[in-house]
């Protein structure tokens, strides 16, 4: 095909769109034509790595004048539409069939700062961006070693977002990169924008409330994924790695614990999986103790709960799901408000609001206590998803407590953890090491051992190597 014609099948492809951009300059002392589309393209690097040297070399071979940018020759258009989609630069010269492909994306850049949803105390501050590259810096920046291996991907018919799998190759198991490989290459999707999507067609029970893979927005948090021989995946345009596989005790493990004394983050460790009990359980049992076994607590507090209770019009079930009806409606409104409207809306709501509705006779005193210590227990969790789980979740015990007491309950529990027992995340299960039981295992699960005896990593990935050796303080045996 002529110059001409193959700038006419290029904007036939593109709609003949209005950011198509052209400039017409000579090439080997022939007609040239550069095409770009202009949201994606940096003019300023187009014009002083491209167009100022043709211009001022009109006789010579591209190659060997356009030296600041990536350069490379194709014969196929197709590759040049997906080139310009991406944000590349086609040129196009009479009488050669070939075509340049140059490199001028523009990029657009945030800084890097901390993950407004997993502060820490102690360690690093800073965070993954929406850029791709500098994720990846900080990952390699952290881990200088030639056995972290990065492998790309393309997802999305239309959308082709560009996927990065990042491991070490010495620590996982390669049966794990397959699975992972697998399911990502079998997706077949227009689009498939963020991790979210990614996450639902890749994980193993798209119906469980449960994640079943960790999200997280710090590189620190990764890294140390990283080395324990799990998987982690990146998207383009998404500061959100998922980390695959996890069990659900990774949920309550915060990079805090290895910042701070092991005392210390088991002592904090443990609150965090108390909290997980109580932001379960307690408004259900609450009901239930209310509704059908008040024999069970002492006289005095028997007395107090149901003077609290004389005045209000609705069973214990409604008035629960009234307080956490409204408590839901104040958390999202001030999710989705802007930040200094959303802090007006957390104190209308909690003081304004939760005075009045008492006052109201609408709702006791004893059920704001109970939703107040339910969603406390609820912010705990250092994974959002697994606090909205939770949060789902406590519906339909609250309604089983309603109707069967702890009877209710006890079923609730029962079938749940039933479904944890059977749950798996990349074929490893999701109530490791519990079930199945791995007492080693139990070194990093429910407290914190201090580091050097933390000897083995986690055999729920089936690493290839030991964490480190036995006499890591042989340096005692010498006092």
């Amino acid at each position: 095909m002529s110059r001409r014609e193959r700038i006419a099948y290029v904007e036939d492809q593109f709609f003949h769109t209005g950011d198509l951009k052209q400039r017409e300059i000579q090439v080997n002392n022939m007609e040239g034509t550069i095409l770009y589309l202009d949201p994606l393209t940096d003019n300023k690097l187009l014009q002083s790595a491209v167009l100022d040297p043709l211009t001022s070399h009109p006789d010579q071979d591209p190659k060997e004048i356009l030296l600041s940018v990536d350069i490379k020759q194709e014969t196929d258009l197709t590759k040049g539409i997906e080139g310009l989609t991406n944000g590349k630069s086609l040129l196009i010269s009479e009488g050669k069939q070939k075509f340049f492909l140059l490199g001028t994306e523009k990029v657009y850049k945030r800084d890097i700062n901390e993950p407004a949803n997993e502060g820490v105390v102690r360690g690093p501050h800073d965070g993954f961006t929406e850029v791709l590259n500098i994720n990846l810096y900080s990952i390699r920046k952290r881990v200088k070693n030639s056995d972290l291996t990065i492998r790309f991907h393309e997802v999305g018919n239309m959308t082709k977002t560009k996927i990065a799998v990042v491991f070490m190759k010495s620590l996982v198991n390669p049966e794990l990169v397959r699975e992972v490989e697998k399911r990502i290459q079998s997706i077949s999707a227009d689009m498939v924008m963020t991790p979210g999507f990614l996450q639902e067609y890749t994980e193993d029970n798209s119906f469980s409330p449960f994640p079943q893979q960790l999200n997280t927005e710090r590189p620190d948090r990764v890294v140390a994924n990283i080395m324990e021989g799990r998987v982690a995946v990146l998207a383009d345009g998404d500061p959100t790695a998922l980390i695959k596989p996890v069990t659900l005790f990774a949920f309550y493990q915060s990079p805090d614990d290895y910042y701070n004394r092991w005392i210390v983050s088991s002592f904090v460790r443990l609150i965090r999986l108390v909290s997980f009990f109580i932001a379960f359980l307690l408004p259900a049992a609450y009901i239930a103790t209310v509704a059908f076994h008040p024999v069970i607590l002492p006289l005095e507090l028997i007395f107090t709960i149901k003077g609290s209770l004389e005045r209000i019009p609705f069973p214990p079930m409604v008035e629960a799901l009234l307080i956490e009806l409204i408590f839901e409606l104040l958390r999202e409104a001030g999710i989705r408000m802007p930040s200094r409207v959303g802090q007006t809306i957390g104190i209308v709501g909690g003081l304004v609001i939760g005075d009045a509705i008492v006052r109201a006779g609408l709702v006791s005193y004893t059920m704001i206590i109970v939703v107040s210590l339910t969603a406390i227990a609820s912010f705990l969790v250092p994974s959002n998803e697994m606090s909205t789980a939770i949060r789902v979740l406590r519906f339909p015990l609250m309604l089983a407590a309603a109707l069967f007491g702890y009877v209710g309950i006890t079923l609730g529990v029962m079938f749940t953890f039933i479904h944890l027992c059977k749950l798996e995340s990349f074929g490893t299960p999701y109530l490791s090491p519990i079930a199945p039981f791995r007492l080693r295992d139990w070194k990093d699960t429910f407290v914190r051992f201090p580091a050097w005896k933390l000897n083995r990593r986690s055999s729920e990935t089936h690493p290839q190597k030991m964490r480190q050796e036995y006499l890591s303080r042989e340096w005692e045996a010498h006092d």
